[in-house]
């Protein structure tokens, strides 16, 4: 008898079992949007970064040449949600490669710089639809001088931004940001 009782306590039972995995599938339902959302705020830094490292070579640039240096959008359209190769829309010699930066490797972003007609200010802005739902982000650096900030492409594009910059600019000078209260706050 006692060895019967012996046999019939060695391992678990169904109902543990059972309990054990739906502990693991609620830890799993918890931990992978939280993954998600941490991995998408590490790809939006990109922009950010990638905005301050432009504005440093414009204020670079402008300090040895005396003037700001204007660059197309590039790459030409927004990646998506994989990397891209970042091409210089510009050309050789022009926009970007003129002011002496691009990105280490492939990015999620593209950049653009408009500078205004004096030469007294510039406003960078960057763009990209990390979660694939069609609503890019969008963040932006204005750089004033004596004249009025110049459209900052992406920005005016998402229709946050007037052809004056007026309201907004306020809130972005000197100061990189998301264009509106969407960017930056991407879906799954």
């Amino acid at each position: 008898m006692r060895e019967q009782l012996r046999r019939s306590q060695k391992g678990f039972t169904l109902i543990e079992l059972m309990i054990v995995v739906a502990i693991i599938g609620i830890l799993a339902a918890i931990a992978i949007p939280n993954f998600l959302r941490f991995q998408l705020k590490a790809k939006s830094s990109e922009g950010k970064a990638n905005i301050a490292a432009i504005r440093t070579a414009e204020e670079s640039y402008h300090a040895e040449f005396g003037n700001y240096v204007g660059a197309a959008l590039s790459p030409a359209t927004i990646p998506g949600s994989t990397k891209a190769a970042f091409v210089n829309a510009a050309g050789a010699g022009a926009g970007f490669d003129q002011l002496g930066w691009s990105p280490e490797g492939k990015v999620y972003f593209h950049y653009g710089v408009v500078v205004d007609s004096t030469n007294d200010a510039f406003a960078v802005s960057a763009a990209a639809n990390i979660d694939s739902t069609g609503n890019n982000q969008a963040w932006g650096y204005v750089k004033t001088g004596n004249a009025a900030a110049p459209v900052n492409t992406e920005c005016a594009a998402s229709g946050v931004w007037d052809r004056d910059l007026s309201t907004p600019a306020a809130t972005l000078t000197d100061t990189v940001g998301p264009c509106n209260g969407g960017s930056g706050q991407s879906v799954f």
